[in-house]
């Protein structure tokens, strides 16, 4: 009797132990998710959100792709440049997926001066970041407006699968949304990273709330998950 009293004493202590050290767990999540910033974990929320909507495009148009019976046009030829009478395949895009590229790294470098509160050099690099940007999305205009010269429509295209030109259109023309806004949003924190807005945590026009260096971070997790996404529009709609 005593011993049976005795393990029921040990197993209510072992169930209690394991109680507190979920409630220990918990407690302590809950710690170090109270330091994170609300912008900054309302931008990892909206990445995360804009990931499966990134995801739901990407595997419509690989099951439109695979299932189609209409041959579908190549790549190598729809996206193929003549410069000097040489036909280069995919030139534009790989010179548009460099400068996109290109500008993750500046980005980069401006985050990493905007830590160290160089006001000249982070602007500069913002700056440097949205021209890229812009780059991008005149390049972008231009590819779009040779394949409507050349007959691609949301409906239907010269080369094949009518399905080619709504799932090019679509998934394009949304990230290059995302890229445009991008840049216009690089302008405008460079602008109050020049001005010192950060330097003397000046209250912005968007929020109440004092601005702070952590939002060039904040825009570098942005532009760093619009490049990711084009790496796979790249590999899926144009090399495969």
């Amino acid at each position: 009797m005593a011993e049976q009293a005795l393990t029921d004493l040990r197993t209510t202590h072992t169930e209690a132990s394991g109680l507190r050290s979920i409630a220990s767990d918990f407690s302590s999540d809950r710690q170090a998710f109270r330091n994170v910033s609300w912008g900054k974990a309302m931008m990892w929320i909206f990445l995360l959100s804009d990931t499966f909507v990134f995801s739901c495009f990407l595997i419509s148009y690989m099951t439109a792709r695979m299932s189609t019976t209409v041959p579908w046009p190549n790549p190598s030829e729809v996206f193929a440049l003549t410069i000097g009478g040489v036909t280069l395949p995919l030139i534009l895009i790989a010179i548009m997926t460099f400068v996109l590229i290109s500008s993750s790294g500046t980005m980069a470098m401006a985050v990493n001066f905007g830590y160290r509160r160089d006001r000249r050099k982070t602007a500069i690099l913002m700056l440097a970041t949205a021209l890229l940007g812009a780059t991008f999305v005149g390049m972008q205009a231009f590819e779009w407006t040779k394949l409507i010269h050349e007959g691609v429509r949301p409906w239907a295209n010269p080369w094949g699968a009518a399905q080619f030109g709504s799932s090019f259109f679509m998934i394009t023309g949304f990230h290059g949304t995302h890229v445009s806004f991008g840049v216009l949003f690089l302008l405008i924190i460079a602008r109050k990273v020049w001005r010192g807005d950060y330097d003397h945590e000046r209250r912005g026009f968007f929020t109440s709330r004092k601005g702070r260096y952590e939002a060039v971070e904040i825009m570098g997790l942005y532009w760093h998950f619009v490049d990711l996404v084009w790496v796979f529009i790249f590999a899926f709609f144009y090399l495969w």
